[in-house]
């Protein structure tokens, strides 16, 4: 299989390598944390000249039509750069969701404001007893007359607190864990009834919690037939996860190149501590470990799109173990060599290995994707 990237990938990673060079220095990753919404709405503007925003989205909506791919390519420049703009929430979940299930009036209206920067979105869907299960819903959507009534509580909604619309889950019929029963609606993040409370993690970034009760909306909200959700939000989810797999190799060069300077730099009994053989054999293991990673990753954006859910969910699962274990033991001796400034607040080391946890954490950990490829 030719893995070589096409001219026109080449050029979408030198433009966003150079992007990430230029306006993410760590210092400068510090005001953007520091601004209202937690991230530059300047430098989103400028996504969205660049084309990144647009990247997967279709030509008709201002898109260029892309794939899980060139996702990967922009994600992995953005892990390099410890990025913290909403790109996941907005671009790889939202207007994922709504180019699968959306209407052509739906598609018209949100996703070339998405790829012209001037609208975020957001996926509330996890729930605190679902335990990474996707199908695992407890939100209601009780029908009434033309309209729709949702009431429950969502958790961890990526950059939720700075949304135009929420695409919210809900079960319009069945079980709590039935896949079948699962409706989406696009909802306004000011609609009354729903309350939002947001929160930083661990990694830089913002979540919130979102509350609904009694969120009155009408059949327009719909996103996707009734009941029928479930397989592109699996679908979708999927594509996230190909994306966190190429941030995290991302994280990993960085991490790497980051502790191998450290190690050429900081002197112990008059030589640099890089001359000793055992830190250059750990130094070797991290490399491996971020290698094995790339090609995982590599296979699960080339598997990303297919519409093959067994061969799909096997080549996900097994990339998201991969880099779960790889990026613990990346951070893990990263910040044993650096020794006590890798663990302080000032230095990017450990900023790193927080997103690096973060990853493992989002859409399911080691031990559930373990699980996930068995039954694959």
């Amino acid at each position: 299989m030719d893995f070589d990237l096409s001219n026109e990938q080449r050029l979408l990673d030198e433009t966003v390598r150079r992007l990430i060079k230029d306006e993410y220095a760590f210092e400068r990753r510090k005001k953007y944390r520091a601004e209202a919404d937690g991230f530059s709405r300047k430098l989103w503007a400028r996504y969205a000249e660049l084309g990144l925003l647009g990247l997967t989205l279709p030509e008709r909506h201002g898109g260029f039509g892309g794939g899980a791919v060139e996702t990967m390519i922009a994600m992995e420049s953005f892990g390099r750069g410890l990025v913290v703009e909403p790109y996941l929430a907005t671009v790889v979940l939202g207007a994922g969701l709504v180019q699968a299930l959306g209407n052509q009036a739906q598609q018209e209206a949100i996703l070339p404001r998405v790829a012209q920067g001037e609208m975020l979105l957001a996926f509330a869907h996890g729930e605190r007893p679902a335990r990474y299960r996707l199908s695992h819903v407890e939100t209601e959507a009780k029908r009434a007359g033309d309209e729709y009534r949702l009431s429950g509580q969502k958790g961890v909604v990526l950059h939720g607190d700075v949304a135009d619309k929420l695409i919210v889950s809900a079960r319009t019929s069945g079980g709590a864990r039935d896949g079948q029963g699962i409706s989406l609606f696009l909802i306004d993040r000011d609609t009354q009834g729903l309350a939002v409370r947001s929160y930083p993690t661990i990694d830089g970034l913002r979540a919130a919690e979102i509350e609904l009760e009694g969120v009155r909306v009408g059949r327009e909200a719909l996103l996707g037939p009734e009941n029928g959700a479930y397989a592109a939000i699996e679908h979708t989810v999927d594509r996230a996860l190909a994306a966190l797999a190429a941030e995290a190799v991302g994280l990993m060069e960085a991490l790497n190149a980051t502790t191998l300077e450290y190690l050429k730099t900081r002197k112990q009994f008059g030589v640099p501590i890089g001359s000793f053989q055992a830190l250059q054999h750990r130094m070797v293991d991290m490399t491996l470990e971020h290698e094995i990673s790339r090609s995982m990753a590599i296979l699960a954006a080339l598997s990303a799109d297919s519409n093959d859910r067994t061969q799909r969910r096997r080549a996900i699962s097994g990339a998201k173990v991969q880099i779960g274990r790889s990026g613990r033991f990346v951070g893990e001796q990263a910040i044993q060599l650096h020794g006590g400034i890798g663990m302080t607040d000032e230095y990017i080391a450990g900023h790193y290995f927080k997103r690096l946890r973060m990853i493992d954490q989002t859409f399911g950990d080691v031990d559930h994707h373990l699980e996930q490829f068995a039954a694959a």
